[in-house]
């Protein structure tokens, strides 16, 4: 048994769509430069290359001051940000007084330096943030010319947790539009860039956290997952990212909101370039829930059991994994043998087959109390009516949409969805969900692909929209992963894999973080070989 006839023209009709849309784009879109033949500046300040929490020490113990750090971040801010299109809103101002605040606290402090480290762990450190989470006094749009008016009056709990730990935000980053695209881009603020090729997408839709972070004009961030937000942009830009376990990290305050079962996908969590961070900000950003993850239980990798996902088994929406992305698996699974004297065991999951299918259905389902999640295109048309797609396409075809052609695309994909779910689909779900859990169990990682290759050129996911399956299908299984970066491939891009463990075992997979960033050299400075 597998997809009806029906289904099959549904997939049939997904993909010819997108090739259409895909070349009315080429046809129809002014061509402009992307950054041809233009390169970051290289990295010259020290206090750059410092992780978080070093940083946090340093400042403590009146090694440098958090107003140098700040001010060494927004350099590189003002230096990068025009070739990467990143930080859509500065605070850089209201950053340097909290600093300033901060290093006179530390001159007042009679308790000394552990109890400081014990209160403010991350104590003058500077903080990007992704523009869904609100942020005081920051915009909270997600890209949409309908909110450009719309301003944050409170935080975002995991971002509240993370100031009131001493972080000081400098601003917030560009998303996709409405957050539902692999390309972070949008007609309110533009199109970000990759900072290892300008011409290449950071991914989406916590793009810009990925590309500041990956430029080095942030040490660390935050980001939101419901398809891959957080483990894209990561993979495309080279460092580390981490998906929750669903419902521990508060997602209260992001916009869009979840309707629907979408509160079960959905996961915040911490980005960063040295995964020796990913830990303490996982505590704080967890909150009182903390506690679920066990995070202080030492984790010995040589008593784990490890498995090997290959590729998805031969999807009919996703492309094949590139011979690139194969190879740097197989090397982790050769590394992780001869340094751990384990046994890799390569695993299929049929399942996978039907990623792309499986994350379309699940995130169309109703909630408990038979209310289905809220349309596309009403969301596209906040705070008026919702948006009529066919007649959005129309406009943007003479210039005069607001949306960009991912989102109305999306929007006319929405359109084809059935009023009843596949019950094929939902039984697979559920048998794959059945034999994940039975081979990860409490002691359990496999590695699988991130995407199907590196980072593509700018809108080059209109013509593959269903590559994120990869990361997809981990949402609906409700699993822990950890993006972890391996260095550049052949082009000077960066390869990477995600680490998946089971339900609340996320310290396994942020242990597999600090290994992988010990064997293949973790984040690389930009243009650096």
């Amino acid at each position: 048994m597998g997809l009806s006839l029906r289904e099959r023209a549904q997939v049939w009709l997904f993909r010819a769509l997108m090739g259409v849309l895909f070349g009315l784009f080429r046809l129809l879109s002014p061509r402009r430069p992307f950054g041809t033949g233009r390169r970051l500046p290289p990295v010259r300040n020290p206090l750059l290359l410092v992780p978080a929490m070093q940083l946090a020490k340093k400042i403590r113990r009146k090694e440098v001051s958090s107003v140098e750090v700040v001010q060494v971040y927004i350099d590189r801010i003002q230096e990068v940000n025009p070739l990467v299109n990143a930080v859509i809103k500065d605070r850089f101002d209201a950053a340097l007084q909290e600093a300033a605040q901060v290093d006179k606290l530390i001159e007042e402090e009679t308790g000394g330096e552990e109890v400081l480290e014990d209160r403010l762990p991350l104590l003058g450190v500077p903080l990007s943030v992704k523009e869904s989470y609100a942020l005081q006094g920051m915009p909270h749009t997600t890209g949409l010319l309908s909110r450009r008016g719309v301003v944050s009056t409170v935080d975002a709990p995991p971002v509240a947790l993370l100031k009131r730990a001493g972080a000081i935000p400098l601003g917030v980053t560009n998303t996709s539009e409405l957050c539902m695209w692999s390309e972070s881009n949008n007609h309110l603020y533009g199109i970000t860039n990759n900072p290892y090729d300008l011409e290449r997408i950071p991914g989406g839709s916590s793009g810009g956290e990925g590309s500041i972070l990956g430029a080095a004009g942030a040490v660390i961030g935050i980001g939101s997952d419901i398809g891959g937000s957080i483990r894209m942009p990561c993979f495309f830009n080279g460092i580390f990212g981490h998906k929750t376990t669903p419902g521990v990290v508060s997602s209260e305050n992001q916009y869009p909101p979840c309707s629907g079962r979408q509160e079960e996908y959905v996961s915040s969590g911490p980005m960063c370039r040295y995964a020796e961070d990913l830990v303490p900000m996982l505590k704080i950003m967890a909150g009182p829930n903390a506690h679920m993850l066990s995070l202080e239980t030492n984790v010995d990798l040589k008593k784990l059991r490890f498995f090997t996902v290959p590729h998805d088994g031969g999807s009919l929406m996703a492309h094949p994994v590139s011979k690139e992305l194969m190879e740097i698996q197989r090397k982790v699974v050769e590394r992780l043998e001869a340094d751990l004297g384990v046994e890799v065991q390569e695993v299929r999951f049929p399942g996978f087959r039907y990623g792309f299918q499986i994350w379309d259905t699940y995130m169309a389902l109703p909630d408990k109390e038979g209310k289905p999640p809220c349309a596309f295109s009403e969301l596209m048309g906040e705070p008026g009516r919702p948006v009529w797609p066919l007649w959005e396409l129309l406009k943007w075809m003479l210039g005069k949409s607001e949306h960009t052609i991912a989102a109305i695309a999306l929007a006319l994909v929405e359109m084809t969805h059935s009023s009843k779910p596949s019950a094929f689909l939902i039984q697979e779900k559920e048998k794959l969900q059945k034999e994940v859990d039975e081979l990860l169990g409490t002691d359990g990682v496999f590695l699988y692909p991130s995407h199907t290759r590196v980072a593509p050129k700018h809108h080059h996911p209109l013509f593959r929209p269903f590559d994120f399956a990869y990361t997809g299908i981990i949402n609906i299984l409700g699993l822990p992963v950890t993006q972890c970066p391996l260095g550049l491939g052949e082009e000077g891009l960066p390869l990477g894999v995600q680490v998946v463990a089971g339900k609340l075992q996320d310290r396994l997979t942020l242990e597999m973080a600090l290994y992988l960033e010990k064997t293949f050299g973790g984040w690389r400075v930009p243009g650096d070989k």
